[in-house]
């Protein structure tokens, strides 16, 4: 999730990708995507395995925040909301 383009980024790992981000676009769940605006779904990937995307994800958040934005720009260089691509 993210803010706007370069905005700030949000990572997580959820097992309904389509609910979640509903949640956070509406700004439903209080914390950092409430606090932040991050309301724009830029980037995901899929996993059968939830233990497989728990490491994923503990493996991105790692990362240095250049890496997340050049993985956002190589497969939504306009920083489109995904959201709908979900239905």
């Amino acid at each position: 999730m993210a803010s706007r383009r370069n905005g700030t980024l949000y990572l997580g790992v959820t097992s309904d990708l389509a609910g979640r981000a509903y949640q956070h676009r509406n700004a439903l769940v209080e914390g950092f995507t409430k606090r932040h605006g991050c309301t724009m779904l830029v980037w995901f990937e899929s996993y059968d395995d939830l233990q497989e995307a728990r490491l994923r994800e503990l493996q991105m958040k790692k990362w240095k925040r250049a890496w997340k934005i050049e993985l956002i720009e190589r497969e939504n260089p306009q920083w489109r909301d995904l959201f709908e691509t979900l239905f």
